[in-house]
């Protein structure tokens, strides 16, 4: 099933704007038993089945002499490659990831998931872990793969973190990324915004089990590979929301000056204009993760850049209906649509 047979007429008071970036209404329409946000956030990552994909792994040894664990679906031979990107604490087990692989292999793409730098069941050598703005083994995977297939053409699809370090590549390389398009879902274009939309109200929910996660992360990484003198290790294990945490751990372990520097440092939103390959963003305005101020307009975008704004999805949610009710996880279809037209067989 692809995106456009389960679509319907556009949200109505969402603008197209040009010469710069377009901005345009998505076609996406929310389970009828799954309308408000956090529904549509909860379902797929706690109540949807885990896609089940064959991942093939490869450890690929970076210029610093750490290492990147790589996840392989998908035919041994073709001249596409999708690059996933996950989102903050995920990884190969993540639901959206998993079922965005199934459809692009369908579609004879083989696919490459990155666990990022620190996300590997094993712990990576050097005390740092990946962070929102760190692009740079994601870059560096992109040339080792032109470098080992010069012919090869090469996507990339990420989410939420994943997709804000998807989008700061493409600004930092514009023409010398070796990308022929990229799709982005759920990005945080406002690193700050949405640390303190995560503080309030039920968002704080959100904010717990990923803080959850984050230190018990760090924790066990600090007893193989402990962090530097200057790193507060303690006041990082007792980081109850990302301001804290950021403060704490990931501003000095990545040498940012704090938590605010790090934030307008390392997002997205001033690299859209710099741009230069097909690029869709798909957000939605109900994000519990967000708020509706942190969507960039049209002057903020490349030329090359389609963002496209739901009413209703939450975050990497986009749950609607098949035929018979069943939940159909739209914006998976959607990217491999994206792709499929971008970069053809």
């Amino acid at each position: 099933m692809t995106h456009s047979q389960i679509s319907t007429t556009p949200d109505s008071d969402v603008e197209t704007a040009a010469p710069h970036g377009t901005i345009i209404p998505s076609m996406f329409r929310p389970h009828p038993l799954m309308r408000g946000p956090h529904a549509q956030t909860v379902f797929p990552t706690l109540l949807r089945p885990s896609p089940k994909v064959a991942f093939r792994h490869e450890r690929l040894e970076l210029p610093d002499g750490d290492f990147v664990d790589l996840g392989w679906a998908g035919p041994e031979k073709s001249d596409r490659i999708a690059v996933l990107v996950h989102g903050l604490t995920g990884g190969f087990q993540s639901k959206y990831l998993r079922g965005t692989t199934r459809l692009l292999t369908a579609r004879n793409w083989r696919v490459v998931a990155i666990q990022l730098r620190g996300g590997s069941d094993e712990p990576n050598r050097h005390p740092r872990a990946y962070h929102h703005g760190d692009t740079g083994d994601f870059r560096f995977l992109l040339h080792e793969l032109q470098r080992r297939e010069p012919g090869v053409r090469v996507a990339a699809a990420g989410w939420s973190m994943g997709a804000n370090i998807v989008l700061k590549a493409l600004g930092e390389e514009g023409d010398a990324i070796p990308l022929v398009a990229a799709a982005a879902g759920c990005a945080p274009f406002r690193l700050e915004v949405c640390a303190n939309k995560l503080r309030s109200g039920s968002a704080r929910l959100y904010q717990k089990r990923l803080m959850r996660d984050l230190v018990a992360m760090v924790t066990r990484k600090n007893a193989a590979v402990p962090v530097p003198d200057f790193v507060d290790i303690k006041r990082t294990a007792r980081s109850v929301d990302f301001f804290e945490f950021d403060d704490a751990y990931t501003a000095p372990m990545n040498g940012f000056k704090d938590a605010l520097d790090y934030y307008a440092r390392c997002e997205c939103a001033p690299f859209l204009k710099d741009i230069r390959r097909p690029t869709l963003i798909v957000n939605a305005k109900d994000d519990p993760f967000m708020t509706p101020a942190v969507l960039p307009t049209a002057e903020m975008l490349a030329p090359s850049v389609t963002l496209e704004i739901s009413k209703r999805g939450g975050h990497v949610g986009f749950v609607s209906a098949g035929p018979r009710g069943e939940p159909v996880f739209w914006m998976e279809h959607r990217f491999a649509d994206y792709l499929e037209q971008c970069v053809p067989a």
